[in-house]
């Protein structure tokens, strides 16, 4: 029934549809989205990075297999944004990278512990205070929560406002880069790849090494992980893109071997 009506409702009322139903659906969650004492914190901190790196550069890195041919150390004097488990490659690096990102409830749920440990202002998704006590003081850990959701895909140029997921937290990170000021953003490490194959978003568990990532024990037995969505993941490239490219920034791609096409690419030693 409902791919009946879709296909006799013209595009522009289903798109208007789907927004009206996307946004009730957000209702329940909306007051605490911005009116919590966490929320309120985060959006504050956030405000005070807008700009800040106003015509700079940073590195946003991946965790791909790709980082082994990849000589880390050239980055350890960039403002650079490590994402889920990217903490795994520090000791071998030698430096931490500046900011950190996470979103998926499942990383968050099973590495609370590790992230917490880090130094680095940290950004996580609004959905996660679950996993915390009332008393959990983020201030304490450097932690701030970004609003961040499933549906109505869109980039969002606002950090302090809803973000669209877009199936990965590279696209979470690139609008956060965006909302700093970066004029150029440079992905390393982001293979866009996977040997385990299966339904997009489906939970699995690891039973053994991850070939996947940089890092055997990256998502190593035991670990449940989210099967990725690439193609999703490649309309909110193609989103990010165009927003950079439209306010006159850019976004080049020097992942090693990478299969990632929406970006331009560039070659990681000459850019040093």
């Amino acid at each position: 029934m409902k791919n009946y009506f879709k296909r006799i409702t013209p595009e522009p009322i289903w798109h208007l549809i789907r927004e009206a139903r996307d946004g009730l659906a957000r209702i329940p969650e909306l007051p605490a989205a911005y009116l919590h004492p966490w929320r309120r914190q985060s959006i504050r901190n956030l405000n005070t990075l807008r700009d800040h790196y106003r015509g700079e550069r940073c590195f946003i890195i991946g965790n791909g297999p790709s980082l082994r041919q990849t000589d880390m150390s050239k980055l350890r004097n960039e403002v650079t944004f490590g994402m889920n488990r990217f903490y795994l490659a520090f000791p071998e690096m030698g430096f931490a990278t500046t900011y950190f990102v996470l979103v998926n409830d499942l990383v968050i749920e099973q590495s609370q512990d590790e992230v917490l440990a880090l130094d680095m202002p940290k950004f996580i998704c609004w959905r996660s205070r679950r996993f915390f006590k009332p008393d959990f003081d983020p201030a304490s850990h450097n932690l701030n929560f970004l609003y961040t959701t499933g549906t109505s895909p869109h980039f969002q140029g606002n950090a302090a406002g809803r973000l669209w997921e877009g199936a990965t937290v590279t696209f979470i990170t690139l609008q956060l880069a965006f909302h700093m000021g970066f004029s150029q953003v440079i992905l390393v490490g982001v293979d866009h790849n996977y040997v385990t194959k299966g339904k997009p978003h489906m939970p699995i568990t690891s039973e053994g090494d991850d070939p996947n990532h940089f890092h055997p024990n990256y998502f190593g037995k035991g670990f449940t992980w989210n099967l990725p969505d690439l193609e999703t993941s490649e309309i909110a490239y193609q989103m990010a893109r165009q927003a950079y490219e439209s306010n006159g920034r850019q976004v080049l791609d020097a992942t090693v071997g990478g299969k990632l096409t929406v970006f331009p690419k560039v070659d990681y030693d000459s850019l040093f």
